[in-house]
């Protein structure tokens, strides 16, 4: 089994650091797939409660557990819609971006990218899912290795394009007037309106979820950067509305308010969620 070669090789290597960081970095894979099997267990318990109409007292006989330890588990263990964001740990990118200052060019990260990123992390959070930071540069086209949420629109790197690209449904369109968010089910075209008119404040953005080789990816695309971070908020009070076990492909449209300092304040579904297979 590949867990138990990682594990002798965690064992097994002769450099203490190395060997140290791989241990630690095990554990977190070992911890966050322990809560998920909890989440499982809960998920199996009211699966046989509700479809074979078992009592809980027949199900803690069933599973060798008291019926106090049933209830327990039925309250404190994770919810469904944590699987939203997958097993964990889910790494969290968003735009390496790079400007002139002083005659250099620098990198440097939007804020609301940041305020995004951080967003997601705290719904992580409370969802027992341990999350990690990285960049996404813009010429980055690969993928992170497990479960990730991607911040990122087509514009800033080729990740985003190629998310984007297996999307039968929604997808980004450049055209003179702007950047738009396109419908191929009603043909509609979404665009910001706050870049039509630069008064209304008022932002749109993409969202999408996919189960793709073991691993979710979440996609998240403003088509400003305040956009993402409306998506973020709408996730956070929407999670277990839009979360589908069934679904291996999910995505939307997601209006947002914000303030003169693009602080969201509002935000709400437009299009979708659309429950669709990859193309």
């Amino acid at each position: 089994m590949a867990d138990v070669d990682d594990f002798e090789q965690v064992r097994n290597d002769p450099d203490p650091i190395r060997r140290g960081q791989r241990a630690t970095d095990l554990m977190t894979v070992y911890q966050q797939r322990a809560t998920e099997l909890a989440r499982l267990r809960k998920a199996a318990i009211e699966e046989a409660h509700r479809v074979r109409g078992m009592s809980y007292t027949e199900i803690a006989e069933q599973l060798g557990l008291t019926k106090g330890r049933i209830s327990q588990i039925r309250t404190t263990a994770p919810r469904p819609e944590r699987a939203f964001f997958g097993v964990g740990p889910v790494a969290i990118g968003i735009p390496r971006r790079f400007g002139f200052e002083e005659g250099r060019e620098r990198p440097f990260f939007d804020a609301n990218d940041q305020a995004t990123q951080e967003s997601i992390e705290a719904i992580l959070t409370r969802l027992s899912l341990t999350t990690n930071r990285f960049a996404i540069d813009p010429d980055r086209e690969d993928m992170p290795s497990g479960d990730a949420v991607i911040i990122c629109g087509p514009k800033s790197a080729p990740i985003a394009r190629r998310l984007l690209e297996r999307d039968p449904i929604l997808n980004f369109e450049r055209t003179d007037e702007g950047w738009w968010i396109t419908d191929a089910s009603t043909g509609q075209r979404h665009q910001s309106p706050y870049r039509r008119d630069d008064v209304t404040r008022t932002d749109i953005g993409y969202f999408s979820r996919r189960v793709e080789d073991n691993r979710v990816l979440v996609h998240i695309a403003g088509i400003m950067s305040v956009g993402s971070h409306g998506v973020a908020q709408w996730l956070d009070r929407h999670l277990p509305e839009v979360y589908d076990e069934s679904a291996t492909f999910v995505s939307g449209i997601i209006e947002c308010d914000f303030t003169a300092d693009f602080a969201v304040t509002d935000s709400r579904l437009l299009v979708g969620p659309y429950a669709t297979a990859l193309v």
